[in-house]
């Protein structure tokens, strides 16, 4: 008994075709493992280490309380978001803002407030993910007595990334207690 011949499956040439376009794209993709090459004009990757780029302190001019800085990437012609760690000590926040092409927030460690204009404030802890769509009006910083830490990435529009306003006032910012 051929053992081999009893594993053996017949398929109509329709089933053959659809098999045959569905793996075809994928072909060129196998190349034997260590034998890939890339194009002479292909560009590398880059990997800037933890520590090459210096922290900056935000100004008094965006920021009320103290606020850290840690730049990681620049937008660039392929990928058009810059992103940077940003430190709120206790208490601190940016001043009200907008972003031309959005902004996500991934806050990283503490706890922290958010707020769109016209809205209430809103608590936000680790883990958490937030939206800012393009021209939104808003703001966002630290707990009154917790520092938090969040990963920006800020979208690009004809060169710009932000349009700061006006200072958000104690009242607005203390009304997640009210």
């Amino acid at each position: 008994m051929d053992v081999f011949a009893m594993n053996t499956i017949s398929l109509p040439p329709l089933c053959f075709a659809i098999v045959l376009c569905t793996v075809a794209p994928f072909a060129s993709a196998a190349e034997p493992m260590g034998q890939a090459t890339a194009p002479a004009t292909a560009p590398a990757q880059h990997i800037t280490r933890a520590g090459e780029q210096a922290s900056v302190y935000g100004s008094a001019d965006f920021f009320t309380g103290r606020a850290r800085v840690d730049p990681l990437f620049p937008a660039n012609e392929s990928a058009n978001t810059s992103g940077a760690y940003v430190t709120f000590e206790p208490g601190a926040r940016s001043h009200w803002h907008t972003h031309p092409a959005g902004q996500r927030l991934v806050v990283t460690s503490g706890e922290g407030l958010t707020q769109e204009w016209g809205k209430p404030v809103q608590r936000i802890r680790p883990g958490d993910v937030v939206w800012c769509p393009p021209g939104v009006k808003h703001w966002h910083g630290a707990m009154p007595h917790t520092a938090m830490t969040h990963l920006a990435m800020s979208g690009s529009a004809n060169g710009k990334t932000i349009t700061w306003m006006e200072k958000v006032t104690d009242d607005q910012y203390h009304a997640h207690t009210h």
